[in-house]
């Protein structure tokens, strides 16, 4: 096995996240400042060197710089330092960060990159109250590095601010009987939307903030004898614990190995569907198509998946 197969293999609670910075100008005589951030590797396209793009007077969002012809596409660019509100320093180095996910390949422009780094989910820091200075939802957590910290920013809410998704589709799929579906989810806004669109359809759910809380609400379950969810419901991208270490866990445990297990996320795709088919996920689900979960979810518990 390769060092490259071992830092990609799936179920060990790990990532690869590329590091980037924005570099605001000195002011006042200080130097100037350089904030630190990281996207999951499995989002990058590639990196490029910035066309030098100046934003259309008609830009349906301030930091919308244009569109860029790649390969046989056309993408739109998007400057982060506008949408973090950091003022950035124009010196002409600027690169674009390519990026596939959530169906849809945009580019992110950026002062620089610097390196991959291999981190464990553990090491992610979820956001608090102290991390929110860039705004509601932009920061998936922090990494430590040292001698600075790592936001990992969060462009799934960034992506959807300039091109919205509508998660809020009326649900055709109401079940008969009243199921019990087990979330996890780093995101406010997505437990939300999934516990309306759950409850719409019938189930009752039990919400919780990442992989790591979801294991230990099942182990309580098991040990109080409280009757096991009909299914498990997860995002692959969280702190502490991510989808595919929860899946992973269930589908090895004794009790829980029976449990269908949902996973769901902007970086699912047909060349990134096996992830979750080694660790014995029943179905996947792209971020842009969520609302077919609950009846995904009827099909599972169910026995029909069509």
């Amino acid at each position: 096995m390769s060092q490259k197969e071992i830092l990609l293999e799936t179920g060990t609670n790990e990532l690869e996240i590329l590091e980037f910075f924005i570099t605001e100008p000195a002011q006042g005589g200080k130097p100037p400042v350089t904030s630190h951030f990281g996207i999951n590797v499995a989002k990058v396209m590639q990196v490029i060197e910035s066309p030098n793009l100046e934003p259309p007077e008609s830009a349906p969002h301030p930091s919308f710089l244009g569109n860029i012809p790649l390969r046989d596409l056309i993408l739109p660019v998007l400057d982060l330092a506008v949408w973090l509100d950091i003022n950035r320093s124009p010196d002409g180095m600027d690169i674009v960060i390519v990026t596939e996910f959530s169906q849809t390949v945009t580019g992110f422009l950026v002062s620089g990159v610097t390196e991959i780094h291999r981190v464990n989910w553990e090491e992610v820091i979820p956001p608090g109250t102290y991390l929110n200075s860039l705004g509601t939802g932009s920061i998936i957590g922090m990494v430590n590095m040292g001698d600075r910290f790592i936001q990992l920013l969060d462009l799934e809410t960034i992506l959807s601010e300039v091109n919205p998704i509508d998660h809020h589709r009326p649900m055709d799929t109401m079940t008969e009987s009243r199921y019990t579906a087990l979330v996890a989810d780093d995101s406010a806004t997505i437990r939300l939307m999934l516990k309306n669109s759950l409850t719409s359809a019938g189930f009752d759910p039990i919400i919780t903030v990442n992989g790591k809380e979801a294991l230990a609400t099942l182990t309580s379950m098991e040990e109080q004898g409280t009757p096991m969810p009909d299914i498990i419901i997860s995002d692959i991208e969280m702190p502490l614990m991510d989808g595919f270490s929860l899946t992973k866990e269930i589908k090895t445990h004794k009790i829980f190995q029976k449990l269908p297990v949902i996973l769901y996320s902007s970086i699912i795709t047909k060349e990134l569907r096996h992830k979750g088919e080694s660790v014995g996920a029943d179905a996947q689900v792209s971020k842009p198509e969520m609302e077919r979960i609950p009846e995904i979810a009827s099909n599972l518990i169910e026995g029909s998946v069509s």
